[in-house]
């Protein structure tokens, strides 16, 4: 597929979606998933951060001052700032941003794995790469899996687990340093509720509709430098004798010095 063609796609994909997060259950669910991700952006330090989100930004928290919004086409560009290149080629450079966001766009891609690996390239070894999807525990999850063809957002797209995406993190060298869950409720179409949300967020239950993934690169150990020491040999004792002129044949171990790696 081209790269007009998949941009043309995407953006049909994002229009498409608007519906659901106008919607009272799209609204419900953008409220708790920014209430989950405030924390942990609105005291972070950084300059640069990076957004692709299927619905209105969740970054109104962040004290981060340039604040980058991605789009597939030119025309759903919402400010100047606006990248719009293909999800799998982020025309940013390496370890260029402090944070960056991707609010269920992977289920959205065909190539998922691709546009989570340049995430990972434009995070800085200090930053945070923050994901959100629907979560395959869900009740709604069930229902997805019992309806073989669904041409709505958000049951059109490939739903991915948690595991899979830590498996996924580990690949690119980024590690999961936690998970949160959000948006308990019933159905897909109903709000989530206050009384279930405050206990299932208390007790971080894996049965949210949405669950929201905090990884940062794996740090690097020291590099271990091998040091490399001689000790002396003695030579072999003759107890006492004496032979005038006599040679001794000595291996090579014993007459050249031994040298040790020390880790």
């Amino acid at each position: 597929m081209s790269n007009s063609t998949m941009a043309g796609e995407l953006a049909r994909r994002l229009t498409q979606s608007q519906a659901y997060w106008q919607s009272r259950a799209g609204r419900s669910l953008w409220d708790v998933q920014r209430a989950c991700l405030g924390p942990v952006v609105e005291s972070r330090p950084g300059r640069h951060c990076l957004e692709m989100s299927m619905a209105r930004s969740l970054m109104s928290h962040s004290s981060i001052p340039h604040r980058i919004r991605w789009a597939p086409t030119p025309a759903l560009a919402d400010s100047p700032s606006t990248l719009v290149c293909p999800p799998e080629r982020l025309a940013l450079p390496d370890c260029s941003m402090d944070t960056v966001v991707i609010h269920h766009w992977l289920e959205q891609l065909p190539d998922a794995h691709f546009t989570l690996k340049e995430a990972a390239r434009v995070t800085n070894d200090h930053g945070v790469l923050v994901l959100f999807g629907f979560n395959t525990l869900s009740s709604s999850a069930l229902f997805k899996r019992g309806r073989r063809e669904q041409t709505a957002f958000p049951f059109n797209g490939a739903w991915l687990g948690v595991n899979r995406l830590r498996d996924w993190l580990a690949f690119v060298d980024f590690e999961v340093a936690r998970v949160d869950y959000c948006c308990f409720r019933a159905r897909m179409s109903g709000a989530c509720g206050e009384r279930w949300e405050a206990f299932g967020r208390r007790h971080n239950l894996p049965l949210g509709q949405s669950y929201m993934i905090q990884a940062q690169r794996r740090k690097r150990g020291a590099p271990i430098e091998r040091v490399k020491f001689k000790l002396p040999v003695k030579a072999p004792t003759t107890l006492g004798a004496t032979r005038h002129g006599a040679r001794f044949c000595e291996s090579s171990d014993a007459t050249s010095p031994i040298t040790k790696d020390r880790q």
